[in-house]
């Protein structure tokens, strides 16, 4: 009995066997309680269901005849169905799940609080309901608010729920656990999209047939059939594949990032389902795996006629998958809806997210409830002391004294506003006008796929403005997963591939290509005779030849990941030049030996679409690599098991040649290469290899040279990077250690000379002597600063070796190819020393580099290779390792071809806005299931790394991780003690999955914590081969450590120097673009979803959706800016209008004896939140922009005045509470004074002077917030103002005449025409109250202003100068432009701590805002060094 408590599963039949047995009532009672909490809250509402595990796994017969659905042992009912969910609520526990939400918020509560009481008669002053039912209604307002957002995730699962998939099924239905409701497709209008179609294809002896049904009717056992393109819609083995031998393929990017096909074997034993009667006589039973979330292993059996086969992770295929260059497959369902992998792997049922300035909120309102408090006690303490004093003693007060517990509670309810209830009500305005705005920006406007940003979450908009952690996808997020073949290594030359980017290839006039007909072929050339060896090389028709000695003005291709980067000065086109004039030197028989390797060393299959011919590639890179050779001339126009077809083009005709295939050993990720053995048209046997530069080096003929040659180019690089490292540290660093996009650089001579332009005012020249040097706000492009001590383009080692090259060369060939003729090219040392350099070069700028291989064989040595390798393939035992082991074995004495760099293909604007998130202070991670080189390929091309970057990789592999952390950590103190800046360089982790699971088991929590401290201290990180649950356990791990990083930096010394104490914890924001991406979406402070290749479910689960990563930076950098500034404004502006409105009151109560007589009158005090205070607020927290968006984006530094929460924190809460209870003071005593207190008035009552009070609260609340304290002043806001303060006096009016005559506390009738109206002294008090306050906030800003110029606005040992005081006040040291007084002491230091009223001082000058505007444009940090000097200069002229 006692076990089955603790469990909380107790039974009703294990209820009355303890009852029989004895057991108290108490503790049976416990038990059922325990029960029906397990089934009600935790099950139901929780949504959390664990089961125990099943006995031998779940058992799935291959019957697609059966009448009744499957039953699954661990619930003892049907399995789940196929309907997935990624709502966050049910129709059940919307509402619970709800109110707990909203009554967690601290506002809500203490309203509630407060509420209940109110409405016990007799004891509230201001009615009964005044606080409960605004309270509900906006409870429920927000509730429904919540129910509409989630209604549009139910209304988009739905649509995914009803995509058709066609499945084996009776003709007459099937009666499953829905109650014999037949699941075939709705009508047409019903079914979203799916078609009534039904294939029959009966059997002889069963009726079955192929019919379309809707994905959430698929059950488990059920057969489904696919074609091509088709999304998978469950977990399935595969029964049958139209591919060669049974095999399929499918792409797994939404599942795990990776971009390579996976091929997928059907199991031996279930080769004959390829039928609808081949299934039915099959008979086989499958038991596999209980669900689970691992992707990357799969456990299970198939039994067929007494015969078991194991079944493994190539026999299944994952929902989320899609069969690709496959016609068609079926398979067997084992998996359904939520019990998938991809949902396994997802945060499937996500709580709803909160703003983080709400803790802030929290807090203050803490602490306004201790003032309430304190402010009660108070005034309840005086009326204690009024009444032992002057009550007692006044006889018309005899027995009519009011019980202490209805002041003190009268107080509580009077003065409960001082924490608004007004604040939620006008904030989820605020937010939805936000939303609004945000959703109609059209500059994150997608014209291409019709894609507006869109806000799915409009609860937590300031988040944006708070992030300081992005993990980022790389497939689809950043990359548009197209390869495109970019640059080519032959021979130590490196060649730029540019056809096929638009103007490449054109010839620049009509007679340059009279001059080079394409029509005459090489003299001597045989039609057909090309080989491996072969020289004779003609021309493409489609590449156009270049002029004799014509030259490239420019490159149309620049790398995104270095930009600055010359690129070769010859291309593709001009190699295909060279090779048609000298066909028999031996630079063109290696050119043409490369080409000719792309061309066959692949998997590729031409097939024809829509009347063109394209390929079916298991890899983008392949498919580079051949469309590539397409371009080249030649053309792979079939290909089967056996041989492959070319086409080669010449000028005027085509040749097909045809090489046999007569061997493939699979590129696998442990064997990093691909081989290809074929025989030539004249009869060699050719052995071609391509793969990593790792694996292919050690295996060349000379590869103990090679290997020197590595070894010394590494020495070089280290070297190199040391220059570079030290060049980095001694260049300017911001506040956060990073470089910053301004510099400032002044001279004395400004000072002395006040204006720059001089008297006529005209901008001075450019070239400026030394004593006229200029200082100023220099902008800085992406420059990379790498020494020059590495020659690291091709085009100098070109330069190189043309001045080697003979002078004297045949006059045909033109003298750019001079250096072709260089003997270096055929020393095998000097060609693996440039062919190395030019590697390293490629993976610097994110190319995906390969190296090309060959050697030719003998028959003997094929026939002896052969006789092991079929051995191999034929073993049963470690066939796979047995295959690899004798593929290597023919992999040697390898002759070096050349090298290529493919570019995975960012999508636009990626470089730049990863660039510009950094410079916000935000760092970048990276997490990919991708392998680990194409993921530091894709962080080179995406800026992530940068050229100086330090680069650590952490692998379990290498054993002892703690011991890699620490020693990642000792580098990292030495480089912070030893740079000048005192911070390291940039650097980058890269971890990848295994090695996360390794630090997740219980043996290695030391190891977990040193890598969480570690992680937080580094620029980036690169997390590769992860699945979807492991990002988003590292986005929560993430999360939660770095709330704790401070206590953990203190307590470990290595991290110490260079981990920052003092800011706060920083947010985190997510963004991808698949369906493996929902889980790290859901984990994140802020998750962004990407309208992408892979689907819409991230951009419909995300909190925000947008179509390219581009947009990320306006995002965040503007939306994220304003939205955070605007919310934190908008907090206290109201605590600071509520605290400045009600004091006076409270002061007020000393002349009412403390009796609770409010000073205002009970309508106007009703309307006072809605009417007469609302627009203040709420126009400019929807409206404010504090900052032009191209400042922001120009200067992305701007971005940490949220992530240091500058915007709300307790010191500026506590600066805005004391300037509203001065004013609150002010606005008292000079009323009072001004009005009755010095001279007689014609209306003594209580009316005229709190309408007085009210009326100067109103006109400055107004003209405080929407005039003086607002800098974006629009036609709105300006209109607000007038609206609000002449509602005032119209509500005067009415006042006036609503109030019936006679005797009342608040005299208000004819008030204003006939009383206090007509009297002078009133509207004198009204205006010189105003006028004071107007006077001094004005001297408030002037003061603030020149404080800030001099540099004094913070305190420091300035303050302590008296010249410091001149120089701010006398105007001797700024510099005069135009009508702006430019400071000179205020703008030193870094940009980002420049205060915001000087940007905005800078902004209004149209010089500098136009230069503003070109370096928020994208494209401008990659147009070189020279754009970027010449705006620098302009910048620095524009702010002197």
């Amino acid at each position: 009995m006692a076990s089955a408590m603790t469990a909380g599963t107790a039974t009703y039949d294990s209820f009355s066997t303890a009852r029989r047995s004895g057991s108290s009532t108490k503790d049976a009672f416990t038990a059922t309680a325990k029960l029906w909490y397990r089934r009600i809250v935790v099950e139901l509402v929780g949504g959390r269901n664990s089961l125990p595990p099943s006995k031998d796994g779940r058992r799935i017969p291959l019957r697609p005849h059966r009448p009744e659905s499957l039953v699954d042992e661990r619930r003892g009912a049907p399995y789940v169905s196929n309907s997935i969910r990624t709502s966050r609520y049910t129709i059940y526990d919307f509402f619970p799940k709800q109110l707990i939400f909203q009554f967690t918020r601290l506002a809500n509560f203490y309203f509630l609080c407060v509420g209940i009481p109110q409405t016990i008669p007799g004891i509230s002053t201001t009615g009964n309901f005044t606080t409960i039912l605004p309270l509900l209604f906006f409870v429920l307002l927000t509730i429904a608010k919540e129910g509409y957002d989630d209604w549009k995730r139910h209304r988009l699962d739905k649509i995914e729920n009803a995509k058709p998939v066609t499945v084996l099924k009776g003709a007459g239905g099937s009666r499953g656990r829905r109650g014999g409701k037949s699941r075939f497709c709705a009508p047409p209008s019903e079914d979203f999209g799916v078609r009534g179609r039904t294939e029959t294809v009966r059997a002889s002896h069963v009726d079955l047939q192929w019919r379309t049904v809707k994905w959430e009717d698929l059950e488990v056992g059920n057969v489904i059939r696919l074609t091509r393109d088709e999304d998978v819609p469950a977990d399935m083995v595969l029964l049958h594949a139209d591919g060669e031998e049974g095999i399929a393929y499918v792409e797994t990017m939404a599942l795990d990032g990776e971009t390579n096909l996976k091929s997928k074997q059907v199991p031996v034993a279930l080769k004959g389902c390829d039928s609808i009667e081949g299934i039915c006589n099959c008979g086989a039973e499958f038991v596999v795996e209980d669900p689970n979330p691992d992707l990357y292993r799969f456990d299970g059996r198939v039994t067929v006629n007494g015969e078991t086969l194991p079944l493994t992770l190539n026999e299944v295929v994952y929902r989320g998958c899609t069969i690709r260059n496959t016609a068609s497959v079926i398979g067997l369902v084992i998996n359904t809806g939520e019990e998938t992998k991809i949902r396994r792997n997802a945060n499937r049922h996500p709580s709803a997210k909160k703003p983080a300035l709400e803790r802030m909120a929290n807090m203050i309102v803490i602490a306004l409830v201790i003032y309430l408090i304190a402010l009660v006690a108070g005034l309840s303490g005086g009326y204690a002391i009024w009444q032992r004093t002057y009550e007692r003693a006044a006889w018309y007060l005899t027995d009519i004294s009011v019980p202490y517990s209805h002041i003190i509670m009268g107080y509580a309810i009077q003065f409960n506003n001082v924490i608004p209830l007004a604040l939620y009500v006008s904030l989820e305005i605020v937010k939805i006008c936000q939303m609004l705005l945000l959703n109609s920006d059209i500059d994150m406007y997608d014209e291409r796929s019709d894609t507006p940003a869109r806000c799915n979450t409009n609860t937590i908009l300031e988040n944006l403005g708070q992030v300081g952690y992005m993990f980022s996808d790389k497939t689809g997020t950043l990359t548009e997963n197209v390869m495109r073949f970019r640059k080519m290594s032959v021979a130590g030359t490196t060649w730029l591939h540019e056809m096929d980017l638009g103007g490449v290839g054109e010839v620049d006039n009509a007679e340059a290509s009279k001059k080079s007909d394409p029509g005459c072929l090489p003299q001597g050339t045989e039609h057909g005779t090309i080989s491996a060896d072969s020289a004779v090389f003609p021309v493409s028709p489609t590449i156009a030849t270049r002029p004799v000695n014509g030259r490239r003005s420019s490159s149309h291709w620049r790398s995104t990941g270095r930009p600055d980067h010359v690129q070769p000065e010859l291309t593709t086109a001009d190699l295909m030049e060279y090779i048609r004039l000298r066909p028999d030197s031996a630079f063109s028989r290696r050119a043409v030996q490369y080409i000719l390797a792309m061309a066959l060393c692949h998997t590729c299959l031409p097939e024809m679409k829509d009347g063109k011919l394209d390929f079916q590639a298991a890899s983008p890179d392949e498919l580079a690599l051949v469309r590539a050779a397409q371009d080249l001339g030649f053309l792979v126009i079939q290909r089967s098991t056996q041989a492959v077809t070319l086409r080669i083009s010449a000028p005027s005709e085509y040749s097909e040649r045809t090489y046999q295939i007569l061997d493939v050993i699979e590129f696998s990720s442990k064997r990093k290469r691909m081989s290809i053995i074929v025989r030539c048209p004249d009869g060699r046997i050719w052995l071609i290899t391509k793969g990593a530069d790792s694996v292919v080096v050690p295996r060349l003929r000379m590869a103990d040279l090679a290997a020197q040659k590595v070894k010394e180019l590494r020495e070089s690089l280290e070297l190199e990077h040391q220059l570079l490292r030290k060049s980095e540290a001694r260049e300017p660093r911001n506040s956060f250690g990073g470089r910053p996009s301004l510099t400032i650089r002044r001279s004395l001579a400004l000072s002395r000379h006040h204006s720059v332009a001089g008297a006529s005012g005209s901008r001075p020249s450019a070239n400026r002597s030394k004593s006229f040097e200029v200082g100023g706000l220099a902008a800085i492009p992406y420059v990379d600063s790498r020494p020059s001590l590495n020659a690291r383009t091709a085009s100098l080692d070109i330069l190189r070796a043309r001045s080697k090259a003979p002078q004297t060369i045949s006059q045909a060939v033109p003298s750019k190819f001079a250096f072709l003729e260089d003997r270096s090219l055929s020393d095998d040392a000097a060609v693996f020393a440039r062919c190395f350099r030019q590697i390293d070069d490629f993976a610097t700028e994110g190319l995906r580099t390969l190296l090309f291989a060959h050697r030719s064989l003998t028959e003997q040595e094929y026939h002896s290779w052969k006789k092991l390798y079929r051995e191999a393939e034929t073993s049963l035992v470690d066939r796979q390792d047995r295959i690899e082991a004798v593929g290597e074995m023919v992999e040697q004495s390898l002759e070096l071809i050349g090298a290529s760099g493919i570019e995975d293909q960012l999508q636009p604007g990626v470089a730049e806005t990863v660039d510009r998130l950094r410079r916000a202070n935000i760092k970048i991670w990276m997490l990919t299931g991708d392998k680990r080189e194409t993921a530091i390929n894709i962080a080179h091309s995406a800026r992530i790394c940068r050229p100086g970057s330090d680069i650590f990789v952490l692998d379990i592999v290498k054993g002892d991780l703690e011991g890699q952390i620490l020693a990642v950590m000792e580098d990292l103190q030495i480089q912070a003690e030893t740079n000048a800046s005192h911070v390291p360089g940039h650097t980058v982790i890269v971890v990848d999955g295994r090695t996360l699971a390794a630090l997740d088991e219980p043996a290695a929590t030391k190891s977990k914590a040193l890598f969480y401290r570690l992680v937080l201290a580094i620029d980036s990180v690169i997390c590769c081969r992860a699945s979807p649950s492991q990002k988003a356990l590292l986005v929560s791990a993430v999360r939660a450590a770095s709330s704790a990083r401070f206590t953990a930096a203190e307590r470990h010394p290595l991290l110490r120097r260079f981990l920052p104490t003092t800011s706060p914890s920083p947010l985190t924001l997510a963004i991808g673009d698949g369906a493996n991406d929902l889980a790290m979406l859901s984990a994140a402070h802020v998750g962004v979803g990407i309208s992408g290749r892979e689907g819409l479910q991230a951009a419909r689960v995300a909190d925000y959706a947008i179509a390219q990563f581009r947009f990320l930076a306006r995002l965040l950098l503007v939306h994220g800016r304003w939205n955070y500034a605007r919310t934190a404004r908008f907090i206290l502006a109201t605590f600071w209008k509520e605290m400045f409105f009600y004091l006076p009151t409270a002061l007020y109560q000393r002349e009412v004896g403390y009796t609770g007589t409010s000073l205002y009158e009970a309508w106007s005090l009703t309307a006072l939140n809605t009417l007469f205070t609302s627009l203040c607020v709420i126009v400019p927290g929807v409206w404010e922009q504090e900052l032009r968006a191209e400042t922001l984006l120009a200067v992305p530094e701007l971005y940490v005045f949220g992530q240091r929460n500058e915007g709300l924190n307790p010191r500026k809460y506590f600066a805005w509470m004391v300037a509203a209870a001065a004013e609150g003071v002010l606005v008292w005593w000079f009323c009072w004074l001004l009005y009755g207190g010095l001279n007689p008035v014609r209306d003594e009552g209580l009316f005229a002077l709190g309408n007085l009070v009210f009326s100067v609260n109103i006109v400055w609340t107004n003209l405080k917030l929407l005039i003086l304290d607002t800098y974006y002043k629009t036609d709105i806001v300006v209109a607000s103002f007038f609206i609000t303060v002449a509602g005032w006096w119209l509500w005067q009016v009415f006042l006036a005449g609503v109030y019936a005559p006679g005797v009342w506390p608040y005299a208000a009738r004819d008030g204003l025409f006939s009383s206090f109206g007509p009297d002078p002294a009133w509207w004198a008090a009204l205006f010189g109250v105003l006028g004071l306050l107007t006077s001094l906030e004005l001297a408030y800003k002037s003061v603030k202003r020149n404080l800030m110029v001099a540099g004094l606005w913070k305190w420091g040992r300035k303050w302590l100068r008296g010249s410091t005081w001149k120089t701010a006040f006398c105007s001797t040291t700024t510099t005069t432009r135009g009508d702006f007084m430019w400071p000179e002491e205020g703008a030193k230091g870094n940009p980002e701590e420049w205060d915001v009223n000087l940007w905005q001082v800078m902004e209004q000058d149209p010089a500098i805002r136009e230069t503003l505007r070109k370096m928020s444009s994208f494209g401008y940090q990659d147009r070189g060094e020279e754009d970027g000097d010449s705006i620098g200069a302009e910048m620095a002229e524009d702010l002197v």
